[in-house]
């Protein structure tokens, strides 16, 4: 069994997974978040296609690169910046480029069908977000003028298509075959040394214009923005996942309101009407008319359609931490699933397996540690995971 995992490659994780809807380098940020809002998906895959820029007509000329990925998120920080505070109509008509961070390495790599799986654990501890992989079927006649209608066409190159993988599709992957990594999924994440002290955090009646910095980190590290009190005490996050559930107005809130504040604002269920009003009467005392003027205040949060469940393993030490006095609140818009400002935690001393269901259960790529008394003592991340069954992996081969 050790060594057919050994031997996987990354097609067998890519068995029904969606081919990636595509938005040109050329498109502009308006585009993007147009493609955003109409799909189920949180990120948009950004291509380059030489044979779209040089008009040729031939498709075997066609070389298709795909350059990056979009999400709200990246709109919102950007609409959040002074420059574009104050005319986001204007922002909008940039091209989506500018959104793209230049990195070496890229988030965003392709890779071959034929990619070990240990290949791909090796490129995303070396940085990379999402593989890209080309998906072994040939697009049908009637498929192939669909997507010349469609303005968010499916990816395709020569009648193929893509999708791509996350470290989440690996430990997914690696979860199925957790037996082959005995002992080492009971012991707990402290006796593994893989406990992050390196958090974001920001002060509960910080500004939130102050976390957009944070927030823009998070993103590239795929954790979220921790909300602490005084005294160093877990009170909740503003985490991307939640923020791509947004739309775009966000960026008013995180202008005007303190983090606090900002996760009631972006909470589950839409904005509450007090905070729509402090919003927009801060946006008149900063002089942001434009800002106000261009945003629906109340249409500012994405609907959902779903919450998720944790493991009942060690139910005593891993939970979902609340402010005090709030109450959940749930309703069915859409397929897209919804984070809520509470904070995924677990102990110390809980077990690598329980903590990675956790993850997985709540559709996170971290889980925050703290201590009995809610303390935060730091976070371990899916790439966390990652090195730990990589170094056993070595082992085995």
């Amino acid at each position: 069994m050790a060594v057919s995992l050994l031997a996987d490659e990354v097609s067998d994780l890519c068995l029904g997974k969606p081919a990636l809807r595509a938005l040109s380098i050329s498109a502009t940020i308006a585009d993007a978040l147009s493609a955003l809002k109409n799909s189920d998906e949180s990120f948009i895959s950004v291509w380059d296609c030489s044979c779209c820029s040089n008009h040729r007509k031939l498709a075997d000329a066609c070389e298709c690169q795909c350059v990056g990925k979009v999400c709200m998120v990246d709109v919102i920080c950007y609409l959040c910046k002074d420059s574009n505070s104050s005319s986001p109509s204007l922002a909008l008509k940039q091209p989506v480029s500018v959104l793209l961070p230049q990195l070496l390495p890229p988030l965003v790599m392709h890779v071959e069908p034929s990619c070990s799986l240990l290949e791909a654990m090796d490129l995303m501890l070396g940085g990379a977000q999402n593989l890209v992989v080309p998906i072994k079927n040939r697009l049908s006649i009637k498929r192939k003028q669909q997507q010349k209608l469609s303005s968010s066409s499916l990816t395709n190159h020569n009648g193929r298509e893509f999708c791509w993988l996350t470290q989440e599709d690996i430990i997914r992957f690696i979860l199925s075959s957790i037996s082959l990594f005995s002992p080492i999924p009971a012991l707990s994440i402290d006796s593994l040394d893989i406990i992050s002290t390196d958090v974001v955090a920001v002060d509960y009646h910080s500004p939130a214009s102050l976390a957009l910095e944070a927030i823009s980190r998070s993103l590239f590290d795929q954790t979220s923005v921790a909300v602490v009190d005084s005294d160093g005490f877990l009170i909740g996050e503003i985490s991307p996942s939640t923020l791509g559930c947004c739309d775009e107005t966000v960026a008013a809130a995180i202008t005007t309101l303190s983090a606090g504040d900002l996760m009631a604002y972006i909470d589950c269920g839409g904005p509450p009407e007090d905070l729509v009003r402090v919003v927009k009467e801060r946006l008149k005392d900063k002089g942001l008319e434009g800002m106000l003027e261009h945003f629906d205040m109340s249409s500012s949060l994405m609907p959902y359609s779903s919450t998720s469940s944790s493991s009942d393993e060690e139910s005593t030490a891993t939970s979902k931490l609340t402010r005090s006095g709030k109450h959940s609140r749930s309703m069915s818009y859409s397929a897209r699933m919804v984070r809520r400002a509470e904070a995924i935690v677990c102990h110390p001393t809980s077990s690598l397996m329980a903590v990675m269901i956790q993850a997985i259960a709540h559709r996170v790529t971290y889980v925050w540690v703290i201590e009995d008394d809610c303390t935060l003592t730091g976070i371990v991340t899916f790439s966390d995971l990652l090195k730990v069954f990589r170094k056993h992996l070595e082992t085995m081969a």
